[in-house]
């Protein structure tokens, strides 16, 4: 999978550039959907009884998406502690209640915002994150016209580039404390592939990791995230299982409690500049 190097275009620092050529019609519709969760927050609890964990999952963290990053976090620790995802899955694993109540950072696809939004702020907060990469296109940026961000990544903005970490910048994060997962080598759709090429996603990338940062690569995120349209439940969960991870996210909403699957992870979607009580509303969701 080779994709183009958007050269001529400058990094993208700014999620209002990443987004500027959003059409009216999906802003306006961004915008009843926040004043309808604004009316519905007011009566959503986030649950204080303990006995889950949470795994609100991110994509980026944009130069002017910091703040909201940092005051999210904030919000969150009222209402649990933040632990590792190998510490949420040991968790699971046991079959013993779980005590508290916890939330568990992750960030999809690798992007580069990651290293200069995001890694600082978790790191001033003791926050463990857990990023998943997508191992081909490590290091690249590419320009919004390129078949791989066209057909992948088809939020992108015209006239920004997807700029993706490097291993230097794992290393870095790695440093400070960061983990790592596997998001496929290729960014591939895993029902679109043949049991022989989702196997191979799935290993190669693990290789991959584990070999460029030196640290295990037990947690694997499905790409596009939908059961039974974006991945197989019954065959690629025992693939990841088979290929030595110990985890499968989704990008199912929910709570993960006291005997459920690890290779059915469900996680909570969320924007660094959404409001608390968009927050609110996602997280009091069972």
């Amino acid at each position: 999978m080779n994709g183009q190097n958007a050269g001529e275009l400058p990094p993208t620092r700014l999620h209002s550039e990443f987004i500027a050529t959003v059409p009216n019609k999906i802003r306006a519709r961004w915008a009843a959907r926040d004043l309808a969760l604004r009316a519905l927050s007011l009566t959503r609890r986030i649950d204080r009884g303990g006995g889950w964990i949470r795994c609100p999952y991110y994509h980026h963290v944009f130069d002017d998406e910091q703040a909201g990053f940092a005051r999210q976090l904030d919000y969150f620790a009222r209402f649990g502690e933040f632990i590792s995802l190998s510490d949420a899955v040991q968790l699971l694993e046991s079959g013993d209640p779980i005590n508290g109540c916890y939330f568990c950072i992750t960030f999809d696809d690798g992007f580069r915002s990651c290293l200069s939004g995001a890694t600082p702020i978790l790191a001033e907060r003791d926050i463990p994150a857990l990023f998943y990469l997508v191992t081909g296109l490590m290091g690249q940026s590419l320009s919004p016209d390129d078949a791989i961000a066209r057909d992948g990544f088809a939020f992108a903005g015209r006239g920004t580039t997807l700029d993706f970490l490097s291993w230097n910048d794992c290393r870095d994060m790695e440093r400070a404390g960061m983990s790592f997962g596997s998001h496929t080598a290729s960014h591939a759709r895993l029902a679109a592939l043949t049991p022989e090429a989702a196997d191979h996603e799935l290993r190669e990338s693990k290789q991959t990791v584990e070999t460029e940062i030196g640290q295990a690569c037990e947690h694997f995120c499905a790409p596009y995230g939908v059961a039974g349209n974006d991945y197989d439940p019954a065959r690629d969960a025992p693939l990841a299982r088979a290929a030595g991870y110990r985890s499968f996210a989704t990008g199912a909403r929910g709570a993960m409690r006291a005997g459920d699957d690890p290779l059915s992870l469900k996680r909570d979607h969320i924007v660094a500049n959404w409001g608390n009580h968009q927050l609110r509303y996602f997280l009091s969701m069972p």
